[in-house]
């Protein structure tokens, strides 16, 4: 067994991260007695280490009798897949999830996972997704990127994620970005949505494209002829940044002020967990140390 590598600061010697090489043994028994915005690593001859991140997600986080919020994307459905094989095996019992869309209804029924509709009487435990893109500093995430199918709804998909008391996000590491650029999915009032994105248009003037988000075809300022209308009524702005944000945190309390802003892909939860697959090795970070430090 290797020994533990000494704690070294990730970008400075004021860093509150600490880094360390440990077995994965040692990883899925691994406590802080310090709480902090920390990181540590562990080592893995697996191939497929987005597998890896989602077996730690399940083997560390879901406990029996437990409410789980189940989200989207690949790193999202292998956690599934593997707690619907635990209850099999009768390793983890009483489990009852909650999906965010679609597909993750699907994959947990296929998985044989007790499925439950969301409404706000529920005590939620713990929820995982994959997140489209993460800020280093802050583990605010971005959520929406990609195409909604059927009855998906941003709105739903981050109002369980935010409900839960545990959120954990499964991601690559090249999703885990010191500036995050790209797009920012806006949902807005599809009355006088125009102006909405005119108003968000001059706000970020030289930063960023607004572009509305067609149904069908390609996207442009104008949307085309066929507009994503949202199972809400809404339509989606992509608020495209063409150069890394200051601050992803600050983007999203911009957008809050905004009239006609209903809702916007921007998730910044505290405490919240984001477990990194990287080649042959595993990174979890969590945000306490900002939790009880920071006025974000």
């Amino acid at each position: 067994m290797r020994n533990m590598a000494m704690a070294m600061a990730l970008t400075s010697s004021t860093s509150p991260f600490i880094s360390s090489s440990t077995t994965l043994k040692q990883a899925y028994n691994f406590t802080s007695s310090r709480k902090s915005l920390h990181r540590f690593v562990t080592r893995s001859t697996l191939s497929d280490d987005l597998f890896l991140a989602a077996k730690h997600t399940v083997d560390s986080y879901v406990k029996n009798g437990m409410v789980v919020g189940l989200g989207s994307g690949h790193a999202s459905t292998l956690a599934i897949q593997y707690l619907g094989q635990k209850l099999r095996a009768g390793t983890v019992k009483d489990v009852t999830a909650i999906s965010t869309c679609v597909s993750s209804a699907s994959e947990a029924a296929k998985a044989g996972i007790p499925l439950e509709q969301y409404d706000d009487s529920f005590k939620i435990d713990i929820a995982f997704d994959e997140a489209d893109i993460m800020e280093e500093g802050t583990l605010a995430a971005i959520i929406g990127r990609r195409k909604l199918q059927g009855d998906d709804s941003i709105i739903k998909e981050k109002t369980i994620l935010e409900a839960a008391d545990q959120l954990i996000f499964i991601i690559k590491e090249k999703q885990f970005k010191g500036g995050v650029e790209g797009s920012i999915p806006v949902l807005i009032k599809s009355v006088n949505w125009l102006e909405t994105a005119e108003e968000i248009d001059d706000l970020f003037l030289g930063d960023a494209e607004v572009w509305r988000r067609p149904a069908i075809g390609y996207a442009g300022p104008l949307g085309g002829d066929f507009p994503l209308v949202t199972k809400e009524g809404h339509n989606i702005l992509d608020v495209i940044f063409t150069s890394p944000m200051e601050s992803l945190v600050e983007v999203a309390k911009i957008l809050d002020q905004i009239d006609g802003v209903v809702e916007h892909g921007v998730i910044f939860r505290k405490p919240c967990t984001a477990i990194i697959a990287s080649e042959n090795e595993l990174q979890i970070v969590d945000n306490t140390f900002l939790m009880e430090s920071s006025n974000l």
